[in-house]
């Protein structure tokens, strides 16, 4: 078999003789290349259908970072929220903490009778001074800011609650302070010391003072104590004895009726008896004793003394 080649030029041609053996392998290499197209486009469809494609793959990782992202997200949110419960609790504290000192503050303000104007808690309290490094400040965080607030507060509270107790250890070292006379409405009748004896006629000691009055006029505390007799006493009538402590009792003898009982605590001033003529007696009055360490001593001096 020859092949024939024609050239460009000149209209040269060139003539080729095929073998038997190169007719063969252009034949094969003829029916070949359609054979190996065929099983490479067939394995190329197999791989793209088992793989992907990029533009999949990558719609599938931005997916789930997404999702990754929203529940950190959720995650977040739930955090905040207890935080925010946390802080709303204790925030409710502190003002609970705040209303009890706020209410201390009144207290004291009334019993040390301070102006209102030199110390009012119903307006926050002025504040002031220069700025410093203003420039490098950088605002607390809200718990830290709680936990330096509830700071304060401790501090104030403490301060309150020493003075508090100051001021309640004066009141009842002044409410045991022996002062003043022991019946509401009356007059002194017969002095300390000695006297004549209204039934003998004879000079005798009288260990107490003796304040007349309206039968059934009110005996009061000259001092806040312990009621440690309430009865019956001989030679007394009906009496009432009480401890001061440090040492001080009084005595309150010849009542028409008694309104301590033995235990109470009475307050300064406070309504014990009422006033008679019980035991060895002439008429309505109350007789007056005061002990100190055991023994008496004039109640004129404690009755004339100034109140603290």
């Amino acid at each position: 078999m020859n092949i024939i080649v024609v050239g460009h030029r000149h209209g040269q041609s060139k003539s080729y003789r095929l073998t038997s053996a190169l007719r063969f392998l252009l034949l094969g290499c003829l029916f070949a290349v359609p054979f190996a197209m065929g099983v490479s486009g067939f394995w190329l469809s197999a791989w793209l259908q088992e793989e992907p494609p990029l533009e999949s793959a990558a719609t599938e990782a931005w997916e789930e970072e997404l999702e990754r992202q929203r529940s950190e997200l959720e995650q977040v949110k739930e955090q905040a929220t207890q935080e925010l419960q946390a802080l709303t609790i204790r925030l409710a504290a502190l003002q609970s903490r705040l209303m009890r000192i706020d209410a201390l503050g009144e207290h004291l303000v009334q019993a040390t009778k301070i102006g209102a104007d030199e110390f009012d808690f119903s307006v926050q309290p002025a504040l002031g001074g220069p700025s410093l490094n203003a420039g490098h400040y950088q605002a607390p965080g809200i718990s830290e800011a709680l936990d330096q607030f509830a700071e304060r507060m401790d501090s104030r509270e403490r301060q309150l609650e020493a003075f508090s107790s100051i001021l309640t250890h004066q009141r009842i070292s002044r409410d045991r302070y022996l002062a003043g006379r022991p019946i509401q409405k009356g007059w002194m009748s017969s002095a300390y010391g000695t006297r004549v004896d209204p039934f003998t006629g004879k000079p005798a000691w009288h260990a107490g003072v003796d304040f007349a009055g309206k039968q059934g006029s009110g005996i009061i505390a000259v001092a806040a104590g312990v009621v440690t007799w309430s009865g019956d006493r001989h030679g007394y009538g009906k009496m009432v004895e009480i401890d001061h402590g440090n040492g001080y009792k009084t005595r309150y003898a010849h009542c028409f009726e008694l309104k301590a009982n033995m235990g109470d605590i009475v307050k300064k001033g406070q309504v014990i008896a009422l006033m008679g003529s019980t035991g060895r007696s002439t008429g309505p009055h109350v007789h007056f004793e005061v002990y100190k360490n055991g023994r008496t001593v004039d109640p004129a001096t404690y009755v004339h003394r100034t109140h603290r």
